[in-house]
């Protein structure tokens, strides 16, 4: 049952989850891809001015190992992950295939080893506390063998695979509302009766898997600059659907925020308030229901993105779903 990834946190410890090895600076790869690349420090120094955490009370976690990796990866895909111009294809910034392999697994896929351990860590958490936020992850591009869309590891794969593995919890429910199609977690489970996905996205951009699609229990394609009426009212209503047809342990909550007005790749018009009005819907069904619940930031593409998340776990705070 014990495992490194898992640790118990102190009582005056809230199950956020960061480290500032989440943070890729590497040869200006932050200036030359539309991922804010320090978008979770920043996530997490605005929550330390509004009060919510400290140093202290924020749950540093451990960096997933290939071990762990190997969970649900097998070695062929780990192996692809030495070669700099496979690790350039999936990050999507070609100029890192000139780099030797050690500088990028040190500069590059280190802090997605660090935030995959953070996702499997509040798996865990989640079930202790009722709630557990990852400020990082959310790799849902990536399945068990194939990385894409700045995504390397399957994050939330190993999180409900390490639940369900020792046995903590016997049925899961992926909630996705990137602006994007979960393509990695749909692929890798879509034979699976235990895990239930609901994904709500732009279904005119990138990737458009209708392989994965199969594995959606509840699908909800979107069009180019939906607004937040539209966009609100689709998740309140498919997402009571969702848990009147499936009761999981655990919600495994992919909150992007490339939903956001003005994002490059989402193309969906959704404002900072109704981003904050979704997060609240979403923790509100599950605390009604006293399912707990994980949280990973995923995908946003604009600088305002990191204000935006952290404004809403304050407002999620303050109005009392983290407690």
């Amino acid at each position: 049952m014990e495992h490194s990834l898992y640790f118990d946190i102190s009582p005056d410890q809230m199950p956020i989850i960061y480290a500032s090895e989440y943070n890729i600076t590497f040869g200006g790869l932050e200036k030359v891809h539309p991922f804010d690349a320090a978008k979770w420090h920043k996530v997490h120094t605005f929550l330390k001015e509004a009060s919510i955490i400290t140093d202290t009370s924020t749950v540093s976690p451990k960096e997933a190992t290939d071990e762990d990796l190997m969970t649900v990866h097998p070695q062929s895909y780990l192996n692809k992950l030495k070669w700099s111009a496979y690790v350039a294809q999936v990050t999507e910034v070609p100029f890192v295939a000139l780099f030797p392999n050690f500088l990028v697994q040190r500069k590059v896929l280190k802090p997605f080893r660090y935030q995959t351990g953070g996702t499997i860590l509040a798996g865990k958490l989640a079930l202790e506390r009722n709630w557990a936020i990852n400020i990082g992850g959310g790799f849902h591009h990536c399945s068990r063998e194939q990385g894409g869309g700045f995504c390397v590891y399957a994050d939330i794969t190993l999180c409900i695979q390490f639940l369900l593995r020792r046995q903590m919890i016997q049925k899961a429910m992926i909630v996705d509302l990137d602006a994007h199609q979960g393509n990695g977690h749909e692929r890798d489970f879509l034979n699976e009766r235990n895990v239930y996905i609901l994904d709500i996205y732009n279904g005119r951009i990138y990737p458009g898997d209708v392989f994965a699609k199969d594995a959606i229990k509840r699908c909800v394609e979107l069009r180019h600059h939906t607004k937040d009426a539209e966009y609100l009212e689709k998740v309140d209503m498919h997402l009571e659907g969702a848990l009147n047809e499936f009761q999981p342990d655990i919600i495994v909550y992919n909150a992007g925020t490339d939903i956001l007005e003005g994002d490059p790749l989402g193309c969906l018009s959704i404002t900072p308030k109704g981003i904050i009005e979704r997060d609240e819907i979403v923790f509100r069904k599950a605390k009604e229901r006293n399912i707990p619940i994980v949280m990973l930031t995923s995908g946003g593409y604009q600088h305002v993105t990191a204000r935006v998340i952290a404004d809403s776990i304050i407002n999620l705070y303050h109005k009392g779903y983290l407690t």
